[in-house]
């Protein structure tokens, strides 16, 4: 029996008007047609360049920008202004990107914590409030003591602990970690992976993980989706999308990624890719890649390639790739 996924994104469109002269303006297109499923307890890693769109992805999803196009579909329910938005916003929350700006420093860090519960009114006295949010410090590594201080006391791994606890605060069914990890330190961001991997195993969590790097992608997701200036250009699990990359722009970010051993490392050739990463502003015609593919074709130019299944599991976005078999 085919399982139902927990969050469906159906054709996601977020275009912004940017202002090009006097009375003119065009439209950027962040994000353009992205589909993808996420089924109940999985984590999908999204990755792709800076400017590719993967962020606003998350933000469009979360309703934080109003969806230019396409719908949102969370647990059969399609998300629109109204009860199922509010009900959403308890049961799906956000780790955001930088632990020193997405923090108050006017609150403490317990009514940071608190924020969700205050919000939601999901406690009956302050006594629960404050047992609450001693659970979730602890839940993170911090020591309920640590709830009278501000954010500027605690270092950048701390920080970002303090704003997974206010995630987990409403007892949220799905998380979108934004690049949670992006701004610390390589030892701490193997210790806030390790623990994101365990309350996900404790709570049932499903995430939607963000990020640039692929090698901590890889440890936490069971999918892996590529973007490239505002679409997915191959998706496919974590293992096939290390073992059989496919389109060429995921088989150069693979070729980036440090391997520890030297000698494999001599092995392994690194593919540089030509030219700078088009404006949004003015993507070329066709496949959005093609300026800077080393195998692009004529007719990569005449219209946009569609994500398809190539074999089970495995789609891309590219016309040189044959299907391998149902």
């Amino acid at each position: 029996m085919t399982q139902t996924p927990l969050l469906q994104v159906k054709g996601l469109k977020q275009y912004f008007n940017i202002s090009t002269g006097l009375f003119r303006s065009t439209h950027l297109k962040a994000v353009d047609d992205v589909s993808f499923d996420i089924n109940a307890g999985d984590t999908l890693g999204l990755v792709g360049e800076s400017g590719c769109g993967k962020t606003t992805v998350g933000r469009s999803l979360m309703h934080l920008y109003l969806p230019t196009a396409g719908e949102v579909i969370f647990d059969g329910e399609k998300l629109a202004p109204g009860p199922v938005l509010d009900s959403f916003r308890r049961r799906a929350q956000m780790v955001f990107q930088d632990p020193y700006s997405s923090l108050n420093p006017r609150m403490t860090v317990g009514d940071i914590v608190a924020e969700p519960i205050d919000v939601h009114k999901l406690y009956q006295s302050k006594k629960e409030r404050n047992n609450r949010v001693a659970e979730l410090l602890d839940l993170v590594g911090l020591s309920s003591e640590q709830a009278t201080r501000y954010a500027h006391e605690f270092s950048g791994g701390q920080r970002q602990r303090i704003g997974i606890a206010r995630a987990l605060a409403s007892r949220p069914e799905f998380i979108v970690c934004d690049e949670p990890v992006s701004a610390l330190d390589v030892s701490i961001q193997a210790q806030v992976i390790n623990m994101l991997e365990d309350l996900q195993a404790r709570l049932g969590l499903t995430y939607l993980f963000i990020a640039h790097d692929l090698s901590v992608v890889k440890h936490i997701s069971n999918r892996i989706a590529v973007m490239y200036l505002g679409r997915i250009v191959e998706m496919a699990s974590s293992v096939d999308l290390h073992r059989n990359p496919l389109h060429p722009y995921t088989r150069s970010l693979l070729s980036a990624v440090p391997v520890p051993d030297p000698d494999k490392a001599r092995e392994l050739k690194r593919i540089i890719l030509k030219g700078d990463v088009p404006s949004p502003l003015k993507v070329p015609s066709g496949c959005a890649f093609r300026t800077r593919c080393p195998d692009a074709i004529p007719a990569c130019a005449d219209s946009c390639p569609l994500l398809r299944e190539v074999s089970p599991g495995h789609s891309v976005s590219c016309i040189r790739i044959p299907v391998t078999g149902a």
